[in-house]
């Protein structure tokens, strides 16, 4: 069984629709790690397609956080990403985000999937820390899938004398790892491995669409440099 993942997606749909045409069609299911808004300009027609697509989807801090943008307001770029967010969201898509669970267990158990840390969300969890979390993985889990820190890395626990992976597919839509390419996985949950992807989109048409309903400039142009 072939699983893609995905995560931070961040409103960027050029970047969300470049991933999912860059993926194999013969995949059995598609994982999202959350944060689908936020940050850019798309945030319904991203919500959309996330729906469409994943068969699995948690919450993000910026999905909990939408209804409440002014908890950003120290950081310029995420405060007005939200305000657009949650102005361009329906209720109903408000209501569905707010309702994601903040992890999962998923093809019988085979992948867990967090957010963040899996008990504390909105801690960053750097590739120095896999070994750490991987101690949440049961017997059953060969995938611990988590998003957040925008930086695509993974671990095989075998280098340690442990069973499985742990897995950040980076960044769709705010890659901060220097590589400005959407960020992707592709997990077998049957050897398992692990492959790592980019797909290139065209960041100058989201810099336009920043532009076009008034948010930060800077919150494009960081995406030149994958930063």
């Amino acid at each position: 069984m072939r699983v893609g993942l995905i995560s931070d997606i961040h409103a960027n749909l050029p970047a969300l629709e470049a991933v999912l045409e860059s993926m194999p069609d013969d995949l059995d299911g598609l994982v999202c790690a959350g944060d689908i808004v936020g940050y850019s300009a798309w945030p319904t027609a991203c919500v959309d397609r996330i729906r469409e697509t994943c068969d699995v989807v948690v919450q993000g801090n910026h999905d909990r956080d939408v209804r409440n943008p002014d908890s950003y307001v120290q950081n310029e770029m995420a405060h007005t990403g939200l305000q657009y967010a949650k102005s361009q969201l329906s209720t109903e898509q408000l209501s569905w985000l707010s309702e994601l669970p903040a992890s999962t267990h998923a093809f019988d158990d085979r992948i867990y999937v967090v957010h963040g840390h899996p008990e504390n969300v909105d801690r960053y969890v750097s590739k120095g820390m896999f070994t750490a979390v991987a101690t949440y993985m049961s017997e059953a889990t060969q995938i611990l899938a988590l998003g957040h820190t925008h930086k695509q890395a993974a671990v095989n626990m075998a280098k340690f004398s442990r069973h499985g992976w742990v897995v950040n597919p980076g960044s769709v839509g705010q890659p901060r790892d220097g590589n400005p390419t959407a960020a992707y996985a592709i997990v077998d949950l049957e050897i398992p491995a692990v492959e790592l992807h980019r797909a290139e989109y065209p960041i100058a048409e989201v810099k336009r669409a920043h532009d076009d309903v008034g948010l930060p400039l800077k919150s494009a142009k960081r995406l030149e440099k994958g930063e």
